[in-house]
This record gives C-alpha cells, sequence and structure tokens, in this order.
C-alpha cells in the first residue's frame, strides 16, 4: 500500500486528456500549444495596449484626427470625451475608447502615429540620410555636385553659402547655426519617400 507521503504531485492528478496525462518533465508540444486559447494576461495586455492607443488618439488635435481611418462610433466618442471635465467620466469614456478599439485593426493606427510622433523606422531612416547628406556636404566638396544632379531644385548658392559658414563656424568653435540650417534644408530638398 501507497502512503500519502510517497504520493507526488504528478500521482494525485490524473486527467482524462490524453495530451494533460504527460510527465511534469516532459516539455508539451508545438501542437498542443497552438490548440490552447490565449492566456488571460495575455489578453488584458493587448486590450490595456488597444486603450493606450486610444489615449493617444484622444490626444491629437482635430485636424490630425481627420487623418487617421477610424469607424464613426470611435471618432464620436473620442470627441466625446474631449468634452468631459470629470475625472471619473473620463475614465469610463477611455475605457469605452478601448472597448471600440478592439473592433478597429489597430495597426494602420499605430503607423500614422509614430509617422507624427518621427517614431516610425521610415521617418528615422530618412532622418539618418538626411544627417549623412549634411556630413557629406561639409566633408567633400563633390557632394554638392552630387546632390544638385539627384535634386535639382535645390538651390546651389543658398547651400554653398550655408557650407562656408558652418565650416567657419566650426573652425572658429562657434554656436552650429548654419549646420543645423543646413539640415532644414536638406529636409526639404530630400523627399521623405526616398
Amino acid at each position: 500500500m501507497i502512503s500519502w507521503k510517497t504520493l507526488s504531485y504528478q500521482h494525485l492528478f490524473i486527467f482524462t486528456d490524453p495530451a494533460m496525462n504527460k510527465h511534469p518533465d516532459q516539455h508539451p508540444d508545438d501542437e498542443d500549444l497552438a490548440d490552447l486559447p490565449p492566456s488571460k494576461t495575455k489578453i488584458k495586455k493587448q486590450m490595456h495596449d488597444l486603450q493606450e492607443v486610444g489615449e493617444k488618439l484622444i490626444a491629437l488635435g482635430k485636424d490630425q484626427l481627420k487623418e487617421v481611418d477610424i469607424p464613426d462610433n470611435l471618432r464620436e466618442a473620442i470627441h466625446e470625451v474631449k468634452r468631459m471635465t470629470k475625472f471619473g467620466a473620463i475614465n469610463r469614456q477611455t475605457q469605452y475608447i478601448g472597448r471600440l478599439m478592439r473592433d478597429v485593426d489597430p495597426a494602420p493606427i499605430i503607423a500614422k502615429l509614430e509617422t507624427w510622433n518621427g517614431t516610425s523606422r521610415q521617418h528615422i531612416a530618412w532622418l539618418h540620410q538626411v544627417e549623412r547628406w549634411r556630413e557629406r556636404l561639409l566633408e567633400d566638396p563633390n557632394a554638392l555636385t552630387e546632390l544638385l544632379a539627384a535634386h535639382p531644385q535645390a538651390d546651389a548658392q543658398h547651400l554653398r553659402t550655408l557650407i562656408r559658414n558652418a565650416l567657419k563656424e566650426k573652425e572658429l568653435l562657434k554656436p552650429p547655426k548654419n549646420y543645423r540650417e543646413i539640415f532644414q534644408v536638406l529636409r526639404d530638398i530630400i523627399p521623405e519617400s526616398q
């Protein structure tokens, strides 16, 4: 006879499901994991993430909100929360917006928000490209010719003046006013889609 002291946890529970009858030291198959529904924690995290996207939508101005492709009921809920003044009402409305976000594909909304915030990969890559052009213009005298060949709409004389002044500023250890202005001019010249 087996005493209770010799019984382990695995002997006490016998499952009718053959997948659950495996020894605890055995790892479940990938098929077993694929059949399982998402955990409650994972679902809750997804809901909180959607609510955060909703809060970012609430923070947008009227013009930016018009550019985002969202359903009318979500747009109305966002306009409604902006009129509210009571903390509890704002909280409930924000949760409601999070609930409405469940029926919307958040990927295009997040991409649009990232573009506006300057955090999308494409936008960051474009900014790096502009920075590389600025460095090339200051280091290589032939870089301006290449830039003008690639972007003929650029004002060559203005760029030459900025480059010359930026090099003088660097030599005299002055604040980089023209260095920054070169960046602004290049942002206008080089399209972001490139």
